[in-house]
């Protein structure tokens, strides 16, 4: 199975966290959408940011991986962090998914 984490950003930490998930390998793919405006309650305001928008593509078994992870790199308090289960993924993206999430070590010898 494969999962998207979705997590909103400042615009200008995107590009760096979403290197660290992969080089950390615990995402194979992540997508930095610019322009998303989010409006939420913080500390009792409301507030509207403009951010980016990750969609973090990892394979299920290692989402708590990858929100350790990003939890410890994002620059927010409360980062966002959830969860939507791919329900249908074609087999050779879920493939390499796997593959790029997995350390050098478990990777079978070519």
């Amino acid at each position: 199975m494969l999962s998207i984490i979705l997590s909103s950003c400042p615009s200008n930490a995107a590009d760096a966290l979403a290197r660290s998930l992969v080089e950390r390998r615990v995402a194979a793919c992540v997508s930095a959408l610019p322009g998303a405006r989010s409006t939420y309650a913080w500390q009792g305001e409301i507030q509207c940011e403009e951010e980016a928008l990750l969609l973090i593509k990892t394979p299920t078994d290692r989402v708590a991986a990858c929100m350790a992870e990003l939890r410890a790199l994002h620059p927010y308090t409360v980062p966002e962090m959830v969860e939507i289960a791919a329900g249908s993924v074609g087999a050779d993206y879920l493939a390499w998914a796997v593959a790029m999430t997995r350390p050098a070590a478990e990777l079978p010898e070519p």
